[in-house]
C-alpha cells in the first residue's frame, strides 16, 4: 500500500476570524475562535489521498493537562453540548481534506491545544498539532453571554474606545477612554490574567473547569484587576502622591497599563483610581467575549457599617469635618457585564455589577459581584454576590449634622442625594445613556412604599435646602462652573415665621477629593460671614461668587464641598444647606483635514487648537493617541500661551485598522494641577 504523509496544516484563519467575528484580532498570531460554533481547518496531503474506507481521523483537544478525544466523523450531526468534529460533506477532497470543529457552547474559555491524527487501516498514524484561542461567544443563543441585539453587541463587545462619565451630575465630564481591545499583545495579556490568578496557581484543574461560566471568570477578573490578594493589574492611591508611579488622571487607555503589568512580569501598575479599575476591566471581559460596559453611579455611598445611612458632618461654619467611617463618592465607577444567572434562576440574567476597584471583602477577596442589577432594584439582598453593598451605593439615606465642642446642634436627612443619576455611554453614540431607572424605583413608586420626611417635591431642590422650625434656606449654583470664570451661586433665605428674625450667614468652600470626606490636607479656599436681618415672613436673596484666583490652585479633578450655615442669633439653632460640584475645564478641539475620506493606510493630517482662558499663562505637554490610529503616543512640548491666545499643533497619522477609532488629545498643564482633554471620532474607510 501506497505510503501517504501530512505535509501541510491550514488554519484558515482569514475565514475562521471573520466567521466567529474577530478580525480585529487579526494581528495576534493565534487563531482566534468563539465557542458554540464551528471552525474548519485544511489538510494537505503527501503521497496516496484520505481513504474514507480505510482511514481514520480523531483529534484530541488540550486545554492544560484535561483532554478529550473527538472522532471525525461524516455527518454534521451531534449534540450541540458536546465537542465534535465532521470532514466537509460538499465536494470531498480527498488529497486536501477539510475539517470541520465544533465547540459546545459551554466550553471553556482559554489557549487550546489540538493533535489531529490520520490512523490507517494497519495501525500506522500521521498527526500535526495545532493551536487556537477560545471566547465567549455573545452571538450564540446557547452561550450564557448570549446579547441579542446586533448593535448591543458591536458597542458592548467589539467597541475598542468609549466614554467614562465623571464629575458631578450638574456639571458632567465626558472622559474619553481607550479600551485597545486589538492592540499587540493585549488578548494574550488578558488571558494570561486568568493564569496568574491564584485560583488557577492553586488547582489548574478546577480552574479550567470553572471557566465554562461567565459568573465564574468575572469574579476571578474582578479580583485581579485590582492587586490586593494576589498579582493584579493595578495599585489604586488616593494620597495625591503620585511620585512611585503614574497619576491616574494621566491614564488614556487600558493597553498600556497591560502591557506595563506583562513586561514587569505581572507586579501591580502604580496607580489606579475607580475609572482605571473598571476600564481595565472593561477591556479584560470584552476580550474574553462577555458584553460589558462602564457605569457611573453619581453619589455612590460607601456604608462601612451597613446601616444604609451615610452621617456627615460639619462645623457651625460649614466646614466638612472628617468624622465619619462612612463616606459618599461624587461619582463612583463599576461595569455591569451581560450574562444569564443559572444560579439564581432567569428572573435575575441580564445586566451584572462587577467593581473591581478594591473597597470591601467578598467571601474574603477584594472584589465584587456579579450582583443582579434587578436584585438591586428589587431588593433582593439575599441574592448572590454582594448585592448589599451595592444596594447601599445607590440607596442610602443622608445625615447632614452641624456639631460643636461634642454636641449636635442640628440634624437634617436627604433621601434623594445617593445614586441621584446612574448612566453609561449610548449605543453607537458619544454622550449619555441615563441607566438610573434600571437600579432604583421612580419617586413616584417609593412614595407608597414609605413615607417622606420632606413636603419638597423637587429632587434637585431638595438636596440643596434644609429647614427649621422657622427659616427655610437654598443653596443653587447660577451655572455649571467653568474654569477662568467666578463660580456663581446664590443663597435663598425664608423667613417663615411673623416675627424678626437677625441670623448669622457662614459661607465656606472646601476643596476634596471625589471619593472621599476632607482628608486633613483638604483645607477652606474660600469662607466668608455676615449679619442679616429678616422681617416677618421675608425672603431674602444673597448673590455670591467665588472670582478664579481663589481657585485657582485648587483646581483641576478635585471636587468642592461648599457650605452655608444659619445661625439663628436668638435661639441658636443652625441651619444648613450644601452642594458639591466640579470645576469643567475648557476642550481641546480636534480637526481632521479631510474626514470623509479617512482611508486605511493613507497619511492623514490633525490639527489640536486650544484657546487659554485662564487670567494667567499657562503651559504643559500635549499627547496625542489613539488606537488603530497612531502606534505610539506622540507629545509636544507647549511654550507658554498666554490669555485669550489660541495655539495650533498639526500631526500625521497612519490608520492602520478600518472602523470608527478615537482619537484623543490630552494637555497636562504644568503650572495648573489639571489636564485638557479632546477627543474626535474617526471613520477609516477600506483602502
Amino acid at each position: 500500500m501506497e505510503d501517504f504523509s501530512i505535509q501541510h496544516l491550514n488554519l484558515e484563519k482569514s475565514e475562521n476570524l471573520e466567521r466567529h467575528r474577530t478580525e480585529g484580532f487579526s494581528r495576534s498570531n493565534a487563531l482566534v475562535l468563539r465557542r458554540g460554533a464551528s471552525f474548519k481547518i485544511s489538510l494537505q496531503l503527501k503521497g496516496r489521498p484520505f481513504n474514507p474506507q480505510t482511514d481514520s481521523m480523531r483529534i484530541k483537544v488540550m486545554l492544560g493537562n484535561l483532554y478529550l478525544t473527538i472522532p471525525v466523523t461524516f455527518s454534521q450531526k451531534g449534540s450541540s453540548s458536546l465537542w465534535k468534529a465532521y470532514i466537509d460533506p460538499e465536494g470531498r477532497n480527498r488529497q486536501n481534506p477539510s475539517i470541520y470543529i465544533s465547540s459546545p457552547a459551554s466550553a471553556s474559555v482559554g489557549c487550546y491545544k489540538f493533535q489531529l491524527c490520520v490512523v490507517t487501516q494497519d495501525g500506522q498514524q500521521k498527526c500535526v498539532f495545532g493551536r487556537f484561542i477560545l471566547l465567549c461567544n455573545p452571538w450564540c443563543p446557547d452561550d450564557a453571554v448570549y446579547i441579542p441585539f446586533e448593535d448591543q453587541r458591536e458597542e458592548y463587545l467589539k467597541n475598542d474606545s468609549g466614554l467614562l462619565f465623571m464629575g458631578t451630575p450638574v456639571n458632567l465630564v465626558s472622559r474619553p477612554w481607550s479600551f485597545d481591545l486589538y492592540e499587540p499583545g493585549v488578548l494574550e495579556t488578558c488571558l494570561n490574567l486568568l493564569q496568574v490568578s491564584p485560583q488557577h496557581q492553586n488547582d489548574k484543574r478546577k480552574d479550567y473547569l470553572n471557566r465554562n461560566n461567565p459568573v465564574y471568570i468575572s469574579r476571578v477578573v474582578s479580583a485581579m484587576i485590582n492587586c490586593e490578594d494576589d498579582r493584579g493589574v493595578l495599585k489604586g492611591n488616593w494620597s495625591g502622591d503620585f511620585k512611585e508611579g503614574v497619576n491616574p488622571s494621566t491614564w488614556t487607555g487600558s493597553g498600556e497599563i497591560l502591557k506595563q503589568w506583562a513586561q514587569s512580569g505581572y507586579s501591580p501598575v502604580k496607580y489606579g483610581q475607580c475609572w482605571v479599575f473598571a476600564a481595565v476591566m472593561c477591556t479584560v471581559m470584552r476580550v474574553l467575549g462577555i458584553p460589558c460596559r462602564v457605569v457611573t453611579n453619581f453619589h455612590s455611598a460607601h456604608d462601612t457599617n451597613s446601616n444604609l445611612v451615610i452621617e456627615e458632618f460639619y462645623s457651625e461654619t460649614g466646614q466638612k469635618l472628617n468624622y465619619s467611617k462612612d463616606s459618599i463618592w461624587n461619582f463612583h465607577i463599576w461595569v455591569e457585564c451581560w450574562m444569564t444567572r443559572r444560579d439564581l434562576g432567569s428572573g435575575m440574567d441580564g445586566w451584572q455589577v462587577l467593581d473591581p476597584t478594591p473597597q470591601e471583602r467578598s467571601e474574603g477577596v477584594f472584589c465584587c459581584g456579579p450582583a443582579p442589577v434587578k436584585a438591586i432594584k428589587d431588593q433582593r439582598t439575599d441574592l448572590l454576590y454582594d448585592v448589599p453593598f451595592v444596594y447601599a451605593e445607590v440607596n442610602a439615606a443622608v445625615h447632614k449634622i452641624i456639631v460643636s465642642q461634642g454636641r449636635m446642634l442640628s440634624l437634617s436627612k436627604d433621601t434623594e442625594r445617593v445614586g441621584s443619576l446612574i448612566c453609561t455611554k449610548a449605543i453607537g453614540f458619544p454622550r449619555l445613556h441615563n441607566i438610573t431607572g434600571n437600579y432604583k424605583i421612580s419617586q413616584s413608586q417609593s412614595s407608597t412604599l414609605k413615607s417622606r420626611s420632606s413636603t419638597v417635591s423637587d429632587e434637585s431642590t431638595l438636596r440643596r435646602a434644609d429647614t427649621s422650625k422657622g427659616v427655610l434656606v437654598f443653596l443653587t449654583l447660577d451655572k455649571p462652573p467653568i474654569a477662568g470664570e467666578p463660580i456663581c451661586f446664590t443663597v435663598k433665605i425664608m423667613n417663615k415665621q411673623k416675627a424678626s428674625k437677625t441670623m448669622k450667614v457662614h459661607l465656606n468652600a472646601q476643596v476634596k477629593e471625589y471619593n472621599h470626606r476632607p482628608g486633613e490636607d483638604m483645607r477652606t479656599f474660600w469662607e466668608t460671614q455676615g449679619l442679616i436681618q429678616l422681617a416677618p415672613m421675608e425672603v431674602k436673596v444673597l448673590n455670591q461668587q467665588i472670582v478664579p484666583a481663589k481657585y485657582r490652585h485648587v483646581f483641576g479633578d478635585n471636587m468642592i464641598n461648599l457650605a452655608v450655615v444659619l445661625q439663628d442669633m436668638g435661639s441658636q439653632e443652625h441651619i444648613l444647606a450644601s452642594e458639591e460640584f466640579n470645576i469643567a475645564s475648557p476642550q481641546l478641539t480636534i480637526q481632521i483635514a479631510d474626514e470623509d475620506a479617512v482611508v486605511a493606510n493613507k497619511q492623514q493630517t490633525a490639527t489640536v487648537s486650544f484657546t487659554n482662558p485662564f487670567s494667567h499663562p499657562v503651559n504643559g505637554v500635549l499627547t496625542l493617541a489613539g488606537a488603530g490610529l497612531i502606534p505610539d503616543k506622540v507629545h509636544f512640548r507647549m511654550l507658554p500661551l498666554f490669555p485669550e491666545r489660541r495655539v495650533e499643533q498639526r500631526i500625521t497619522f497612519t490608520p492602520n485598522m478600518m472602523g470608527t477609532k478615537m482619537l484623543q488629545a490630552n494637555l497636562s498643564l504644568t503650572n495648573i494641577s489639571s489636564t485638557i482633554r479632546g477627543f474626535k471620532m474617526v471613520f477609516v474607510k477600506k483602502a
